[in-house]
C-alpha cells in the first residue's frame, strides 16, 4: 500500500506547512482561506473522521482498524485532512503548532497531576 516512512524522510510541521502553502498558492486558493472558512473546514473534516465511528461500539471500531484496510485508509485520509487544515489555520494565525502543543502538554500536566488524575476522566476542577 504505502511505502514505509523513515525518520529521515518524515517531514516536519514546518516542511508540511511550506509544501501545503505552495500547493495552495499554485492553485490561487488563498482567496478562499479566511480564518473562518479554515475553521469551518477543520470542523467538517473532523466530523468526517467521526462519521467512521458512527453506529460502531468501541470494540467494533478497534477490531475494524485491525482488519479493515479500507476503513484504516479512510481514517488516515481524514486525519491528514484535519492536520492540513490545522496547519493552514496556524499559518494564517501565526501560531507555531509544535511550541503551542508543548506548552499545552505542560499546562495539562499542571492541571491534571498524576496523583490526582490517574485512571480518572474528571475535569481538572473536579479532581
Amino acid at each position: 500500500m504505502n511505502k514505509p516512512v523513515t525518520m529521515d524522510d518524515t517531514p516536519t510541521l514546518e516542511e508540511l506547512t511550506r509544501r501545503l502553502v505552495e500547493f495552495r498558492n499554485a492553485r490561487d486558493w488563498k482567496q478562499f482561506h479566511s480564518l473562518k472558512n479554515l475553521l469551518l473546514s477543520l470542523a467538517l473534516e473532523a466530523a468526517e473522521a467521526l462519521e467512521l465511528a458512527q453506529w460502531k461500539t468501541d470494540e467494533e471500531l478497534d477490531a475494524a482498524l485491525d482488519t479493515d484496510e479500507k476503513l484504516k485508509a479512510r481514517l488516515e485520509e481524514e486525519c491528514a485532512d484535519v492536520l492540513l487544515y490545522l496547519l493552514l489555520i496556524a499559518e494564517k494565525a501565526g501560531i507555531d503548532l509544535a511550541e503551542a502543543a508543548a506548552r499545552k502538554i505542560e499546562l495539562n500536566a499542571r492541571k491534571y497531576p498524576v496523583e490526582k488524575a490517574r485512571g480518572r476522566a474528571d475535569k481538572y476542577h473536579e479532581l
